[in-house]
């Protein structure tokens, strides 16, 4: 599939191969801060420099509320929601009391001020959405 859009740094298009209308997905295991949110404009360049225009591997796990694909994204080979957390542009995605797939990276990420954890003040999304609401109307 080939990445055609990314709307933020959890969210991206991508057209199957063998044509068709591009499908929006969201990379499974991780939390990128909200587009309006501190380091959601960063998350989503992050995203973009890395994945835009370029040919990807999906795996589809799940469906969302929304209608979004869950998927991990692989770009020649790696995870790019590993990526994004190891690199200090997402969080490991918390389920219950569950750190999620990448708290090992994110705790890394953490340690060396990485991203969006050089703020030891930073939100996590759901809390941000929590007390914000969302950016979008």
């Amino acid at each position: 599939m080939k990445v055609t859009h990314i709307t933020d740094g959890d969210t991206l298009w991508v057209r199957p191969a063998g044509g068709g209308r591009p499908v929006k997905l969201r990379m499974a295991g991780m939390d990128a801060p909200e587009i309006c949110q501190a380091g959601g404009r960063a998350a989503r360049a992050a995203l973009a420099r890395r994945v835009a225009r370029r040919w990807v591997v999906v795996t589809t796990r799940r469906h969302d509320d929304y209608g979004r694909a869950v998927a991990t994204v692989y770009l020649g080979g790696e995870d790019m929601a590993a990526w994004m957390v190891a690199h200090g542009h997402a969080w490991s995605y918390r389920y219950g009391r569950e750190g999620g797939p990448y708290l090992t990276l994110q705790t890394q990420a953490r340690s060396a001020q990485r991203g969006l954890f050089a703020d030891p003040q930073a939100l996590p999304p759901r809390l941000f959405r929590q007390q914000h609401g969302s950016c979008h109307p």
